[in-house]
């Protein structure tokens, strides 16, 4: 061979066997960029598995009438070739309100994803749909729907949970129609009435167990949320009273009875609409950290709250913010004792994901920036996870011609 020849293989060979990453350094925090497997798509979720495994999932705009729900796993600090969930041209495709995947317990190869789709001509009729591979997403199983009420309404802002049983515990906003407590039937649907919040577990087949109304009057469409601590699974949500107090709350399983919900905090926050800013929760053992955005005092505020008895009680809320948040937030444990919280706020070029470290003493450090976002309803929700001693983040870019999906590794 030429040497000329020669050399030049080599040095393509070389660049080729390096992580497809690029590194930079912001403020002390060390980001490197893994190059994103969207081709054009936005709403992307994460999952880490208990043992290390990280999956990416996110919705691919196929066409003006089809999307894709797609999947991607991460390899020597790369993202694999995408893989299809499902495909349709009836979805429900939401800045809001995502998909989402996850994997059973001491079951790599058990998966199971959701997204939603339309069920009728409203507006905001669409239910919550299920599917699951038995064989690390090679082949996905028709899908179901975890509500059994049949009924035209909405359905979404689902969180899935892997269980210790193998079964997957589920929570959801339902608008279905229901009893109040005082026996009266009452309607609920996204920007009339409030939302109720509903549960259930289902196996490997897709058979539907532990079916509850958790709480009958919720707000119409911010996210929730579940851990799981050393006493059960928690669930967090904004909740709604009749005089539109929408402060944060909690239900927790306890020896297989939900409890009544509980409020994080009291923040009073009177609002006639909805503000599409659902609260992010963390448990490790029988430390609960729960993160929210409020705007009760008429400016809005990222605060945490912090429980050492599993969510039977909290600690008041503490402030992060820089002055000018949206929102959006995100919450993970660093260590025992301390808490990273993501969120935007706004500055003067638009907005920025921030991250702030926070233990139950107050804020350990300033607030450091991540990168520059959009601050429109495209750019979504960014998504915080830990894995090992780094962290990983995705989002969605809007901001230039063609929607796509960022993520990033970073180190404090």
């Amino acid at each position: 061979m030429n040497r000329l020849l020669y050399f030049s293989a080599l040095l393509f060979l070389l660049a080729n066997c390096r992580p497809n990453t690029t590194e930079k350094t912001e403020q002390g925090l060390k980001i490197k960029e893994i190059p994103s497997p969207v081709q054009s798509g936005g709403e992307s979720n994460l999952h880490v598995t208990e043992s290390g495994e990280v999956y990416l999932s996110w919705v691919e705009y196929l066409n003006d009438s089809t999307d894709a729900l797609q999947f991607a796993k991460l390899k020597n600090e790369s993202w694999s070739t995408p893989k299809t969930i499902a495909t349709g041209d009836n979805w429900f495709v939401n800045w809001a309100d995502f998909p989402s995947i996850v994997v059973r317990k001491d079951q790599n190869n058990s998966l199971a994803a959701h997204w939603l789709q339309k069920s009728a001509s409203g507006t905001y009729d669409y239910d919550v749909r299920i599917s699951q591979s038995a064989d690390d997403g090679q082949t996905w199983s028709s899908s179901f729907i975890p509500h059994s009420d049949g009924i035209a309404a909405e359905h979404g802002f689902l969180s899935m949970l892997p269980m210790d049983s193998g079964n997957i515990l589920a929570i959801w906003l339902d608008g279905r129609f229901s009893k109040t407590p005082d026996g009266e039937e009452e309607g609920h649907g996204h920007g009339g009435g409030a939302m109720t919040l509903r549960t259930a577990e289902f196996d490997e087949k897709g058979q539907l167990f532990e079916e509850a109304e958790l709480d009958h009057r919720i707000c119409d469409c911010c996210q929730t949320d579940l851990a799981m601590t050393s006493a059960g699974p928690i669930a967090v949500y904004r909740d709604r009273s009749e005089e539109e107090i929408r402060d944060i709350s909690i239900v927790r399983k306890v020896d297989g009875q939900w409890t009544a919900p509980q409020k994080v905090a009291d923040d009073q926050w009177k609002i006639a609409g909805c503000p599409v800013n659902g609260p992010a929760i963390a448990a490790q053992g029988a430390s609960v950290a729960v993160a929210w955005f409020t705007a009760a005092t008429n400016k809005g505020q990222v605060n945490i709250a912090f429980s050492n008895d599993a969510g039977q009680s909290f600690s008041s809320p503490i402030r992060l913010d820089d002055g000018l948040p949206i929102g959006r937030v995100d919450i993970v444990w660093i260590d025992s004792e301390t808490a990273l919280v993501s969120w935007i706020e706004t500055v003067d070029s638009g907005g920025e994901i921030r991250l702030a470290k926070v233990t139950a003493a107050g804020k350990t450090a300033e607030s450091i920036p991540v990168t520059a976002i959009g601050v429109s309803r495209q750019s979504g929700f960014p998504i915080l996870e830990k894995l090992a001693d780094h962290f990983l983040m995705s989002w969605t870019n809007a901001e230039e011609e063609e929607s796509t999906v960022k993520t990033i590794s970073f180190s404090l």
